[in-house]
């Protein structure tokens, strides 16, 4: 059979597993396998699946996905988020419109020790959006900011995108997290500029009293230990003390001490859902990369990724509208495909593209990231838009209007890092030193 019509077997096999309802891990599986019978040869031989499935999460890079989100389940369970939110309140509460920067700024904050914007929105959104109600703004405008500002959580390290991304591409977790720090402000600084825009009319100034000195300095004690672990791990690894697997181990440990000795929150049995939660979301995303790898594996022997980029084959040649042409179909995909089988299913697709046109693919992991993410805000699918009606008790057709402002601003960010590679490379060599 030609690669073309192998093509074409996959997709249907794929759609039609996510028409009748299956995962996608699952959906992946049906797509590999029905294009492998089509094939058969050794496609079909069970010994070479198996071994794939196995290669799809059989790394040391790997082991650093459950230990972050334990390390995230550990944190917020252990009393982190209100502290966070109490951090960021003395500084930015009171000023017109406050809580609104309170918000975007509790969003970075957690967003630097959880790496998952589906996980920062349903912690930050139960305690947020009821807080921004109460003081007087539009329920679907605040459950709007809470997904939208959440979207720096996979960007800001430690990302569980990037290093699924890292795993499939071969590059340094490290060199990609620090990568993802100068969008994660780029993100921020953003959000506020819409914010300020958007909330003219309806900004109000805090009326709640003034903390006194003495209550100032409990909260930033308090906030201190929470806000010390994403420091000691930037500077861990740029200080290369530890790498990114060896990092997650610490968040484990330091986040158990912080939430037993200083916080007295974390219980034996908080600990043991911590764990059991960490696992079953860690399995998800494994299966995921097992069966990913499986597909892999059957789109390289049937050619199909030389086929795929045959067509842009000319804008080798021309690497920043390469790279535009490249996110504009990946922004289009998260639209409809969650950002994990994204990363996994187009990295080896596009990734030879990339290297043939001298794009640095630590580079190109951080943008492709953020235009994954940008799907987590959009319909039909829109996983945190979804996390933001739920626990804002709002409708999603109430939820698009606000968002939109905000969706438009990040899209536009990504096509500014697209032409200016600099925005990220120049901040990415000093952190790293390279």
């Amino acid at each position: 059979m030609t690669v073309v019509s192998l093509l074409i077997i996959f997709l249907i096999f794929m759609i039609g597993g996510i028409i009748l309802g299956l995962p996608i891990a699952f959906s992946l599986m049906l797509s590999a396998s029905g294009t492998a019978l089509f094939m058969g040869g050794t496609a079909t031989n069970p010994q070479i699946v198996a071994a794939q499935l196995m290669r799809g999460v059989d790394s040391v890079s790997m082991m650093a996905l459950p230990f972050f989100i334990v390390a995230g389940e550990l944190m917020n369970r252990g009393g982190l988020t209100k502290r966070i939110i109490d951090f960021c309140n003395i500084f930015v509460g009171r000023v017109r419109g406050g809580l609104g920067y309170v918000v975007i700024l509790a969003c970075l904050m957690f967003a630097s020790l959880v790496g998952s914007a589906v996980a920062s929105t349903a912690a930050l959104g139960a305690i947020l959006i009821p807080m921004m109600v109460d003081g007087g703004y539009n329920r679907a405008k605040s459950a709007g900011l809470v997904a939208s500002a959440n979207l720096v959580a996979p960007i800001m390290p430690p990302s569980v995108p990037m290093i699924v991304y890292g795993i499939a591409a071969s590059v340094s977790i490290k060199d990609l997290f620090l990568g993802g720090i100068a969008p994660a402000v780029y993100l921020t600084l953003i959000m506020c500029v819409i914010w300020f825009i958007v909330s003219r009319k309806d900004a109000q100034k805090s009326n709640a009293p003034k903390p006194t000195v003495k209550e100032v300095v409990r909260i930033i004690y308090n906030g201190f230990w929470a806000l010390l672990l994403p420091l000691f791990i930037i500077f861990g690894l740029r200080g290369g003390w530890f790498t990114a697997t060896e990092a997650g181990v610490v968040c484990v440990v330091y986040a158990m001490a912080i939430g037993f000795i200083v916080y007295h929150e974390l219980t034996v049995k908080e600990l043991f859902r911590a764990f059991v939660s960490g696992a079953k979301m860690s399995a998800v995303v494994m299966f995921l990369a097992a069966t990913a790898q499986v597909s892999a594996y059957i789109m390289t022997i049937a050619r199909m990724p030389q086929t795929l980029t045959a067509g842009l084959a000319p804008l080798v040649n021309h690497p920043p509208l390469l790279n535009f042409t490249l996110q504009v179909i990946i922004i289009i995909m998260g639209t409809c495909v969650d950002v994990v089988p994204t990363i996994l299913i187009m990295c080896p697709i596009m990734l030879p593209l990339i290297r043939a046109a001298g794009i640095d693919p630590v580079y190109f992991g951080i943008v492709f990231t953020l235009a994954n993410v940008l799907g987590l805000t959009s319909p039909p699918v829109g996983p945190v838009l979804n996390v933001a009606c739920a626990t804002g008790k709002v409708k999603m057709e109430e939820i698009l209007k606000p968002v939109m402002p905000y969706y438009i601003a990040q899209v536009a960010l990504v096509f500014l890092l697209i032409f200016v590679p600099e925005l990220i490379t120049v901040p990415l060599r000093w952190m790293t030193g390279r």
